[in-house]
């Protein structure tokens, strides 16, 4: 049975005396609205731990003033019952006053790979959600944290926050969870009209396009860029938001693809904006090691 937890107290008391026990901490941070994406992570993490925590916080700092805040998709019951049915221990549902009771005098700010891909359009987020991290990572006392890849740039943002700040816990990043036809499983997808969730489907197909290209001996990323900005103009009414490839997890500018890199895309759609990527070496095969 899955304990909900409301207040920082209650949470830090129940990490004290799991600690105490010798027990190991796995952590999963979401956002709620949970889906198969998360519950992936969820049994991912129960491979690695003792106890799993999940928590549910729509976090406000991590939201631009023009985004979706305030209709971000929130069901806590139905949250309850899928933690419940993935053998959640403990699901943490704290109040926005609860994180963040009054005005902080120290923020983060986040100064490498951040100024690309959905960081270069959303300043500031990635600040956002390295602070409320670094107060969850506290709070659990996690030895272990799972994040999907389907928000690469996130794992590697995450992965330097916990390396600069020598955090003790390991990072374990989940391959993205699909639809059957390729769609990138997000909370968002609900957003999206009959004839554009067929659209939205040729995001991936346009990565696997991109992949082909590699595998077929294409080195020069602005090509390989070009056919996939067509390939989805071609196959959608989405407004292409960006496709880049980049150096991953540094995520830096790549010139020939001679190392493991990400070929990610985000498209604007009426109502959604939806994200994909493919994490591939030279050769345009998946590595064993991504991180």
């Amino acid at each position: 049975m899955v304990k909900v937890i409301r207040t920082i107290n209650e949470l830090t008391n129940i990490t004290n005396q799991l600690k105490q026990a010798n027990e190991t901490i796995g952590f999963v941070p979401t956002m709620g609205y949970l889906h198969e994406g998360h519950t992936t992570l969820m049994e991912e993490c129960k491979k690695y731990a003792d106890t799993l925590i999940v928590s549910i916080f729509v976090n406000p700092l991590q939201f631009g003033p023009n985004e979706d805040f305030e209709r971000y998709p929130r069901d806590e019951k139905r949250d309850q019952t899928i933690a419940m049915e993935h053998d959640v221990d403990y699901l943490f549902m704290p109040s926005v006053d609860e994180m963040y009771p009054g005005n902080d005098i120290i923020t983060l700010h986040v100064t490498d790979r951040v100024d690309v891909l959905c960081g270069k359009s959303r300043p500031n987020h990635f600040d956002g959600v390295v602070t409320v991290l670094t107060k969850l990572f506290h709070l659990t006392r996690a030895d272990y944290v799972c994040f999907g890849l389907k928000d690469a740039q996130q794992v590697a943002v995450v992965k330097g926050l916990i390396d600069s700040f020598n955090f003790t816990l390991k990072i374990i990043a989940v391959p993205t969870v699909r639809e059957m036809d390729g769609l990138a499983k997000s909370s968002r997808n609900v957003y999206l009209s009959d004839k554009e969730r067929h659209e939205a489907t040729y995001l991936f197909k346009a990565l696997k396009e991109a992949k082909q290209l590699m595998i077929d001996g294409e080195k020069n990323p602005v090509m390989i860029k070009e056919k996939v900005k067509k390939y989805i103009k071609h196959h959608t009414n989405g407004e292409i938001d960006y496709v880049d490839i980049l150096t991953f997890p540094s995520l830096d500018t790549v010139e020939t693809i001679d190392q493991q890199i990400i070929i990610a895309v985000a498209v604007q759609f009426t109502k959604a904006r939806l994200i994909d990527n493919i994490i591939v070496d030279h050769s345009g095969t998946v590595p064993n090691a991504i991180i």
